[in-house]
């Protein structure tokens, strides 16, 4: 010690998590001069995260879900590694008060707050707690010991409905529910329970009233070992889907400076009561009135961010390093300084038109956009596994203005490569542009009410499919070379028979003497002139307008972007009988994702009701509930509760009443 400093320094990093989380944490390590080393599980084992490591250790198994919150695979791994400090990164065991104990008894530094803040701030009814007797506003709720079934409801019922099911361990909104009367609770709490167990091997539960259309706004903190707190301002995280955050920005385009000064301070003042070390958020609802009420602490560094050291020119991997070494923060509130606005958007592998359904599979091409930051884990040919969060990268755009960084987000979306998986890549650009997002207006409430212009049709499918038959035919590797210019060889059309984003289209296409192609179907005539045609890009004219696209050709499949969209292609002339995924009339329940069945809610012999629920699947730590597509009797169950299954896979079989 010197200068009553209390230093705990180490010199290698273990990192206790995976993909771009890991990644983003080596990147500040080895700027700092520091070893870094990363854990994997069988799924990931050729990972980026993990050639990207000095040394790399697994942890997993058959459940490779399961494998980041080993606390002792962890604990050896740091041990067999020579590591003598973990990283938790942000998820997975970073909120998990015995594992910074058992860090700490085995002598390793946890690079995150200690175990009795996360323990007091980690728990959502332990904080708030803590907030109400420090006078914080609270939202009203049940965070009580007895969490049997029947106190649940009746608290839940005193409460009032609509009310939230939220996790008390944990974030990203895993199981949290909103419930809006008593009919609908025991299954929600169920459903809650289940997948935060899943999520964060505790299935604690507490109940919080519902506050209609508020803004999502935390509060990013920094504390030291001596006392010293400061924050770094807000961020709005308002635009959510199934309570969990898509797009966020800081500042919040609804936040004064009067406000930010206000939040900020009751922020500072509790971390300061709580010696708290480290990087923590507090989550606070603002209802229309401007009035806000604490919900959580999340006692980690967050996804998002980035958002923040854009606006602020922190680093705050850091700013953690630092702190968890025994340095002071070396920052005073006084000194931070606010630049601009940035945006960030979370690019996921799921179908937001089909309910944001998860998406798992080959990354057969990715290329990232220049001129943002993107936080991601992947490259051509990565696979995506079923079992974590269905997030894949994330793109940051930061500008003197709102404005000018949405703008920059969205050209970089529309230059986004994804093709293989369906992505949320279009719906996060129409996001961008809408006028209520456009305006700052966007509330928890935004996807909900705009889900209808969010999802509706922004291209033309017949435009879009005469634009894939001609990729189709220039990309066929057995067909003749293209080349510029006239040809004396005899136009033929070729039938054709495409499926473009499931819509099915037949229709010709023909080579013209002049060098030109026609596409024709539906009674029109589409016509393209090629000028460069690439490995992946083309750049022609249709109607006089030259535009480029890029695209992806695997057997019967072809992907291609096209104003910003990723389309899907199948040529149905050679591609072999698909295997349904759907729930039909057959009585026949499909599992519509790959996944791990968690409960299964039906007997054999059992009568249902068309649309009752029959199996819960979890895929990417969200929970899909698969129902009878018809009313009759469960006739088989194929499947038992822990098993893993994929897409199309029969789960449930319904014989039809007869009297239906």
């Amino acid at each position: 010690m010197s200068n009553g400093l209390k230093r705990t320094p180490f010199g290698k990093i273990l990192i206790a998590n995976r993909g771009e989380i890991a990644l983003r944490v080596i990147r500040t390590a080895r700027r700092l001069g520091y070893g870094v080393v990363a854990v994997y599980s069988d799924a990931d084992a050729d990972a980026l995260h993990v050639r990207e490591a000095d040394q790399a250790i697994r942890i997993g198994e058959a459940l490779p879900a399961q494998s980041y919150l080993r606390k002792d695979a962890v604990i050896a791994a740091a041990k067999a590694s020579g590591a003598d400090a973990v990283h938790p990164g942000y998820g997975f065991l970073a909120e998990n008060a015995d594992f910074a104990r058992s860090c700490r008894e085995a002598g390793l530094v946890f690079i995150g707050p200690s175990p009795e803040s996360i323990q007091a701030m980690g728990n959502k009814a332990g904080a708030k707690k803590i907030m109400q007797a420090a006078g914080v506003p609270c939202v009203p709720g049940y965070q009580g010991d007895d969490r049997s079934d029947a106190v649940m409801l009746a608290e839940a019922k005193k409460i009032g409905f609509p009310v939230m099911i939220k996790a008390v361990a944990g974030g990203g909104g895993r199981g949290m529910r909103l419930v809006v009367d008593a009919a609908a609770f025991p299954d929600a709490l169920r459903s809650s329970r289940s997948e935060a167990q899943g999520a964060f091997g505790d299935a604690g539960v507490i109940l919080e009233r519902a506050i209609v259309d508020p803004r999502h706004i935390e509060i990013q903190v920094f504390g030291d070992r001596y006392g010293d707190a400061i924050h770094l301002g807000e961020r709005d995280c308002s635009v959510q889907r199934r309570h969990q955050k898509l797009i966020e920005e800081a500042p919040s385009p609804a936040v004064s400076p009067e406000l930010r000064a206000r939040i900020g301070a009751i922020a500072v003042a509790a971390v300061k009561s709580l010696r708290y070390e480290g990087a923590g958020t507090l989550e606070f609802l603002l209802d229309t009135h401007g009035e806000f009420y604490f919900m959580e602490m999340n006692t980690r560094l967050q996804v998002e961010h980035p958002v923040t050291e854009a606006i602020t020119g922190l680093d705050l991997v850091e700013l953690q390093l630092r702190v968890a070494a025994g340095e002071p923060l070396g920052v005073r509130q006084q000194d931070i300084r606010f630049s601009g606005h940035a945006i960030e958007v979370r690019l996921c592998s799921e179908d937001a038109a089909q309910d944001f359904m998860p998406q798992s599979g080959k990354m057969a091409l990715w290329r990232m956009p220049d001129g943002l930051r993107v936080e991601h884990a992947l490259q051509s040919g990565s696979e995506i596994p079923p079992f974590y969060d269905s997030m894949i990268a994330k793109l940051v755009g930061h500008g003197a203005t709102r404005d000018e960084a949405r703008r920059k987000l969205i050209h970089g979306l529309e230059q986004t490569v994804a093709f293989g998986i369906t992505t949320n890549q279009a719906f996060l650009a129409d996001c961008l542009r809408h006028r209520v997002f456009a305006a700052g207006e966007a509330t928890t409430a935004f996807i909900g009410k705009c889900r209808g212009d969010l999802l509706a049709p922004q291209t033309d499918a017949p435009s879009d499919a005469a634009l894939a038959s001609l990729l189709l035919y220039v990309s066929d590797p057995h067909a003749s070379p293209w080349r510029n210019g006239r040809s004396l060889a005899a136009a033929f059309p070729l039938p054709a028979r495409i499926e473009v984003d499931h819509g099915i289209h037949d229709l010709e296409i023909a080579r013209e003497r002049d060098g030109g192609y026609v596409a024709s179907l539906d009674g029109r005539d589409y016509r393209f002139e090629i000028d460069e045609l690439g490995r992946d890009t083309i750049r022609f004219r249709i109607d006089g307008l030259m535009e480029s696209a890029r695209f992806y050709r695997d057997g019967d499949r072809l992907y291609f972007l096209h104003h910003g969209v990723t389309h899907a292609v199948r040529d149905l002339a050679r591609a072999a009988p698909a295997a349904s995924a759907a729930t039909g009339s057959d009585g026949k329940v499909r599992a519509a994702m790959n996944g791990r069945v968690v409960a299964v809610l039906v007997r054999q012999g059992e009568r249902v009701a068309a649309g009752q629920p029959v199996m819960t699947l979890e895929a990417m730590k969200m929970e899909h509930v698969h129902t009878a597509p018809i009313p009759g009797t469960i006739s088989a169950i194929d499947v038992a509760e822990g098993e893993q299954v994929t897409t199309g896979k029969v789960v449930v079989e319904i014989e039809r009443d007869a009297q239906a």
